[in-house]
This record gives C-alpha cells, sequence and structure tokens, in this order.
C-alpha cells in the first residue's frame, strides 16, 4: 500500500477516518463538506498541497486511473445483465463486452 493511499487523520465532525482510500479524495472530500470545521479544511489544504509537491498526487491519479483488474470487469458487467434497474441497452452493451471478452453470461 502506497502512503498516497493511506488517508489517515482527516478529521471530519467527529469521525476519524482511517480507511484505505485515496488520500486527494479524502482531502477533497473534507474541503467540500459543510459539516467540517476551518481548522480540517485548512488541514486538507496543507496535505493536498504536500502530495502535490511530493508528486504522490499524480503517482495516486495514474493508479486509480490506471488499468482494471479484468476480473473486476466481468464481474461488474455479470451483474448488470441481473440487476432489474439496468436498462436493456446496457445490458446489451454488457452482453457485448463478455463475448468480446469470451466469458460466460
Amino acid at each position: 500500500m502506497s502512503t498516497s493511499q493511506v488517508a489517515g487523520g482527516h478529521k471530519v465532525g467527529d469521525l476519524l477516518l482511517r480507511v484505505v482510500v485515496p488520500s486527494d479524495l479524502v482531502a477533497q472530500a473534507t474541503l467540500n463538506n459543510p459539516k467540517v470545521s476551518e481548522e480540517a479544511k485548512e488541514h486538507s489544504r496543507q496535505e493536498l498541497s504536500h502530495l502535490e509537491q511530493s508528486g504522490a498526487l499524480d503517482e495516486a491519479r495514474a493508479s486509480r486511473d490506471g488499468p482494471k483488474n479484468d476480473g473486476n470487469v466481468i464481474g461488474g458487467h455479470k451483474a448488470n445483465l441481473k440487476n432489474p434497474n439496468t436498462s436493456e441497452a446496457a445490458k446489451e452493451q454488457s452482453k457485448q463486452f463478455l463475448s468480446s471478452k469470451g466469458a460466460d453470461m
């Protein structure tokens, strides 16, 4: 786990977040939350600035936007086929994707 993925100690109200998520997302969420104190928002601004200067923010974004796990993508398309709230057009797109990957439906 990279340091850019560990969000530790961003205080949101009385909730202390200690979860594995990209730090930039936690900091941005903190900045946009009206229930967060100005002190916590300033801390998040400093964290974002530090991540930008160290290059860790670019690394985190690259890993988040990088290649996806094929098994997870295929599983998502299979779930889409069984979801009653999914449109027929979306189901057709999932069928085409699964067919192109040679996956069972």
